[in-house]
């Protein structure tokens, strides 16, 4: 049993790796292929990120998706720790369920129902008060915020549930205001957690098609909808580049932000230590 036991849980874990990474470690691979035909190799080349960095399309598409993730995600990790800080610190009260499900649902809601009702309200909001003009870019933000707050508030609000509430009363209890409770205190043990939700809902307004498709309009396409668009003629060795670059972008974000949660949490372990020490 051992022995089967030894072999099988490896076996499994590779297995898996490979079936999530094989297929990306290919596509990096092919970026690098000299030939037009994606599935022939053609010899070693570096020349379609060469094209890519001149085709206008992609990049304007490119610098546009980032924008919109950017602030899509700062303005869903405020909103979402708003309601996260409603779920957990005002304790029950009437409408309580109903706040929790209305934050969630956007959760298990199927992108074309979000995509559709966010265009009939922004028509219907045009028709009423002339706002918003058009479909553009702050359309784009206002639909991805809409979904992308809902990750971010169940992330924040885990981790609010495990925070000790003590500390807080302590601290209000020695004269802090609220306001400086929640900067000086909440606000640094949470931080992990807010960067987790950013990066989260900013990969998720970045990968967006479904949602972008319906509240966009002349002037503001976005990546995923160029690649889709491109990708349907057939797959082009420059696509194979862009997706290259995006993966190392996002493995360097995930890098970065890793090193600075660990490093926070060290110091915050370094600290509650002194505090224990002195105390002693």
């Amino acid at each position: 049993m051992n022995q089967k036991r030894s072999w099988f849980l490896p076996a499994c874990l590779i297995a898996g790796f490979a079936f999530l990474y094989v297929p990306i470690l290919s596509l990096v691979i092919f970026s690098f292929n000299a030939s037009k035909l994606v599935t022939v190799w053609g010899g070693f080349s570096a020349k379609w990120y060469a094209e890519l960095l001149g085709n206008s399309q992609i990049l304007d598409a490119a610098w546009l998706s980032v924008r919109i993730a950017a602030i899509n995600a700062s303005l869903a990790v405020v909103l979402g720790t708003m309601v996260a800080l409603v779920l957990t610190r005002l304790g029950p009260f009437r409408g309580r369920a109903l706040l929790s499900g209305m934050a969630t649902a956007p959760l298990v809601m199927p992108e074309v129902i979000t995509g559709l009702s966010m265009l009939l309200l922004f028509v219907s909001l045009e028709q009423w008060f002339g706002w918003p003009q058009g479909r553009g870019v702050t359309t784009i933000v206002i639909a991805h915020a809409t979904f992308s707050l809902a990750y971010v508030a169940v992330i924040v609000q885990s981790r609010l549930t495990q925070l000790d509430e003590s500390i807080e009363e302590a601290a209000l209890d020695l004269g802090a205001r609220p306001a400086k409770v929640f900067f000086v205190i909440t606000l640094p043990i949470i931080a992990p957690a807010l960067i987790s939700g950013w990066l989260l809902a900013f990969t998720l307004s970045l990968d967006d098609l479904v949602i972008a498709s319906f509240t966009s309009g002349p002037g503001s396409t976005t990546l995923p909808m160029v690649i889709f668009s491109k990708v349907r003629l057939g797959v082009s060795p420059e696509i194979n580049a862009l997706a290259t670059i995006l993966i190392a972008i996002v493995a360097i974000a995930v890098v970065v932000a890793g090193y600075f949660m660990k490093r926070q949490e060290s110091m915050r372990q370094r600290d509650i230590q002194r505090a224990i020490a002195a105390n002693q």
